[in-house]
C-alpha cells in the first residue's frame, strides 16, 4: 500500500468533501420515512437512533459523550426510548435503505451505477484501512459493521468511517483546548463555516440563553469579542484545533497516498456538488445568523 506523505491540508479537504455527501441523509425525507415505519417520528429521535445504533442499545450518557455537542437533556428525552421502539439492527437496516434512496434521488441512477462510483468506493475503503480504533468509539462501532456490496453504499459506508474517525479525534482536540460542546459550536459558527444558531437550537437542544452564556465564557477567555466575532486569539485557537485534528487524522490519507487523495477528492467533489445542486441541504444551514 502507498504511504507517501501528502500536503498537510489535503486530508482535510478530502474529508470535508466526503462528509458533505455522508451528511445528506440526515436531511433526507427518505430517512424520515424509513424510521417512521419503525415508529420513530421525532427528528431528534431519528438522528440519535441512526448515528448511535452502531453503538448498540446504549444510554443517553454514551450518546451525549460521543456526539459531544448535543445538550444532554435533549438526548435523555429520546435515549434509551428509541431502542424500546426499534432495535439497533432494525434501525441500521432502515438507515441503509434510506441512504440508497437518497443517493439515487440526489445523484441519479447513472451516477450510482457508474465506474466513478465504484472507483470512489475502492479509494475510500483503502483510506479507511489505516483508521485506528483506540480512543475512537463512534468510528470503531461503525467499523464493526459489514461493508455493503453495492458500490454506492460501500462508498457511503467508507465516508462514514472516515467522518467518524476524524470526528472522534476532533473531540479529543476540543477537550484539550478546553472547549465544551456548545463552546466548540459557538466558535465554529463564528468562523462562518459552522451551523447557523437557529439550527443549533433546533437540532442540538441548546437555547438562546445557553448560547449567550457560552459566548460570555468565551469572551472571558479572550476568544470572542463583544460582537460575537472571533478575536485574533480565537482565530488562532480554531486554526490550532483544525491543524491538530489534521495530525490525528493523517493516517488514512497518507495510506492512500497523494495521487489517491487527489482522485478521491475529485470524485467526491463531483458527487457532493451534484447532491448540493439537487437541494440536499437547507439553504440557511451554514452561517453566523
Amino acid at each position: 500500500m502507498t504511504t507517501a506523505a501528502i500536503e498537510p491540508r489535503a486530508g482535510r479537504r478530502c474529508h470535508n468533501t466526503l462528509n458533505s455527501l455522508h451528511a445528506t441523509h440526515y436531511f433526507s425525507p427518505d430517512l424520515g420515512r424509513e424510521l417512521a415505519a419503525l415508529g420513530l417520528t421525532h427528528p431528534r429521535a431519528v438522528n440519535f437512533a441512526v448515528r448511535g445504533a452502531a453503538l448498540g442499545p446504549v444510554g443517553p450518557g454514551t450518546v451525549a459523550a460521543t456526539f459531544y455537542n448535543y445538550k444532554y437533556d435533549l438526548v435523555a428525552r429520546h435515549v434509551p426510548a428509541v431502542w424500546e421502539t426499534a432495535a439497533p439492527e432494525q434501525i441500521l437496516a432502515a438507515r441503509a435503505r434510506a441512504v440508497d434512496a437518497t443517493l439515487r434521488r440526489l445523484l441519479g441512477e447513472e451516477a450510482v451505477a457508474s465506474e466513478e462510483m465504484a472507483e470512489a468506493a475502492r479509494l475510500a475503503l483503502r483510506a479507511a484501512e489505516a483508521c485506528a480504533r483506540g480512543g475512537r468509539p463512534l468510528y470503531s462501532a461503525h467499523a464493526d459493521l459489514p461493508v455493503p456490496e453495492e458500490p454506492h453504499l460501500a462508498f457511503w459506508h467508507a465516508t462514514t468511517l472516515l467522518r467518524e474517525h476524524r470526528g472522534d479525534g476532533h473531540i479529543a482536540v476540543l477537550l484539550s483546548a478546553g472547549l465544551d460542546g456548545l463552546e466548540a459550536v459557538v466558535t465554529h459558527t463564528a468562523t462562518g463555516k459552522g451551523m447557523a444558531p437557529k439550527w443549533v437550537f433546533t437540532t442540538r437542544g441548546w437555547t438562546e440563553e445557553d448560547w449567550a452564556a457560552a459566548g460570555g465564557r468565551l469572551r472571558e477567555r479572550g476568544l470572542l469579542d463583544s460582537a460575537g466575532e472571533l478575536t485574533e486569539r480565537g482565530v488562532a485557537l480554531r486554526e490550532e484545533i483544525e491543524a491538530e485534528t489534521d495530525r490525528l487524522d493523517r493516517a488514512p490519507y497518507e495510506h492512500l497516498g497523494a495521487a489517491g487523495v487527489d482522485r478521491l477528492t475529485e470524485l467526491g467533489t463531483g458527487f457532493a456538488h451534484a447532491a448540493l445542486t439537487a437541494g440536499a441541504f437547507p439553504a440557511d444551514l451554514i452561517g453566523k445568523r
